[in-house]
């Protein structure tokens, strides 16, 4: 089994979870919002437009910072966090962006033991 099949097996599971829980598959944006509130700790029932594009940020900064590519700078006064990019992100096709992304997503969970 290569690298690629292990993350879709995990990737699968993943969402297999998530359905039982939300009761619907998720995509990736779904899953980086969901990680976005969960670092907010906000559970308001509507975010603007704008708040869902930071949230998912929040999520990708969050996902990333164990592999050293952003690290948090500072928490705000209404508790969004702000993070500092450490190094640049790797050139990929998107379709590799896209496993890179899910593979650090996996990570996350992992360590929140979900």
């Amino acid at each position: 089994m290569n690298f690629g099949d292990d993350l879709q097996v995990r990737w699968f599971a993943l969402e297999q979870k998530m359905m039982e829980r939300f009761g619907k598959k998720p995509d990736v944006e779904s899953v980086l919002f969901l990680i976005g509130v969960q670092e907010l700790g906000d559970i308001r029932k509507k975010f603007s437009k704008e708040q869902k594009q930071d949230l998912m940020h929040v999520a990708i900064c969050t996902v990333l910072s164990p592999s050293g590519y952003y690290e948090l700078d500072r928490v705000d006064a209404d508790g969004w966090p702000h993070f500092k990019q450490l190094k640049p992100m790797p050139e990929l096709a998107p379709f590799e962006q896209e496993a890179f992304l899910k593979d650090h997503i996996l990570l996350y969970f992992q360590n929140q033991d979900f």
